[in-house]
């Protein structure tokens, strides 16, 4: 009996202690409850556009906010990895990015916002923009890795007519070694031309990044180039030609090297007036008066030694009919001749010398003639506006 009251005893010690400890961890699991929930940050961080979505747009659609808090890391990548810069603002409530982003494309997006007493919030998120079912591209003069003369502005002409020409005017970014400031201009709604103030300056690296990928061109037309092009501009050439006096002083660095007797427009045909950009070197070419409005006025096969002023068909060239015309009377449709032979073997003429010791990108400056200036998006003349104008 003795016996079965110590068993008895001894079940009920055991239970009870059980249940002692059980008790004591039971208050513990509850108070690490309440802390851990004392612990979890009141911020709340959203991103939009949702989790998985698909053909976003590249531009307003990305968003990222924080409520109950405030932001304090955002982090956008491509699937690359290249991150997306952007700002926080509103006092750490929202983040944008600073730039588009490209089409057809998957972004990674983390962001981390804080509650007044420190504690962090995380949230991630990834989705796909759109793939545009129309695009456009820029073509650009001049190519890249190329070296150019002072008076060579960056000059894009673009597929299709923009109507938000500030959108991609942004995207095309321009820096220079040693630093100067570019600007852009516009010639109606496909064309594009950046240059300094004055005369680019010997010796300058031009870098120009054209992230146009992404970007909204017009309506439901989107770029889809992300490029860099760089150049070089090289010795510092002007040629002045005095359409009076026929002829054409070449200088480099500010100093004549030679004086060259010329023949410009006859009377009627006057040469523009204005800064001209050499933008076309041609050894040899074909002159068809039928492609400039001059009707059958002349077909010349074979004119040597050609370099492009204009659209409209300016050039200065080699002339080997032209007889005691240069250096004395203006007798060309428009164009500035120097005197050369047939076939421009003779390396020895006017118009070879100039020839060879010409890049794309030097200037050709013309006074003293009868006609009007040149229109400066005749050709890569822009030179001819004012700075002023250029940047209205």
């Amino acid at each position: 009996m003795a016996l079965i009251l110590g068993v008895l005893l001894l079940a009920v010690t055991a239970c009870g202690g059980g249940g002692g400890s059980g008790s004591g961890e039971g208050k513990g699991e509850g108070q690490g409850a309440s802390q851990a929930q004392s612990e979890q940050s009141r911020a709340v961080v959203a991103i939009a556009p949702k989790d998985g979505a698909k053909s976003v747009d590249t531009s307003g659609a990305l968003k990222v906010s924080a409520t109950e808090g405030k932001l304090t890391e955002v982090r956008v990548k491509d699937a690359e990895g290249t991150a997306i810069a952007g700002k926080i603002t509103d006092g750490g409530a929202s983040w944008t990015p600073s730039t588009h982003l490209a089409s057809g494309t998957r972004y990674t997006v983390h962001a981390v916002a804080e509650d007044s007493e420190g504690r962090t919030a995380a949230e991630d998120s990834s989705f796909t923009t759109l793939t545009p079912k129309n695009t456009f591209l820029g073509n650009f003069t001049p190519e890249d890795g190329s070296k150019v003369g002072v008076g060579m502005p960056f000059s894009i002409r673009f597929t299709r007519g923009i109507t938000n020409p500030e959108d991609v005017e942004k995207a095309i970014r321009i820096r220079t070694e040693p630093a100067v400031e570019v600007a852009g201009h516009w010639f109606g709604n496909d064309r594009l031309d950046f240059r300094p103030e004055k005369y680019w300056k010997e010796g300058t690296k031009v870098t120009v990044d054209l992230d146009l990928d992404g970007v909204e061109g017009r309506d439901g037309v989107y770029g889809k180039q992300d490029k860099t092009v760089s150049f070089t501009i090289g010795r510092n050439q002007v040629s002045v030609v005095d359409a009076k006096k026929h002829t054409m002083k070449v200088t480099q660095d500010g100093k004549v090297v030679k004086t060259i007797p010329v023949t410009t427009g006859a009377p009627g045909y006057e040469t523009w007036n204005g800064q001209m950009v050499i933008s076309e070197k041609l050894t040899v070419t074909r002159m068809n008066g039928d492609t400039v409005g001059y009707g059958g006025e002349y077909d010349i096969k074979d004119v040597p030694h050609a370099m492009r002023l204009s659209t409209s068909g300016t050039f200065l060239h080699g002339n080997y009919w032209g007889g005691d015309a240069f250096g004395n009377r203006n007798a060309s449709h428009g164009c500035i001749g120097l005197r050369d032979v047939k076939g421009g073997y003779d390396s020895g003429v006017p118009a070879a010398w100039f020839f060879d010791r010409s890049m794309i990108g030097d200037v050709v400056v013309v006074k003293n003639s009868e006609d009007a200036t040149i229109a400066p998006d005749n050709g890569l003349n822009g030179w001819n506006m004012s700075w002023e104008k250029w940047k209205a």
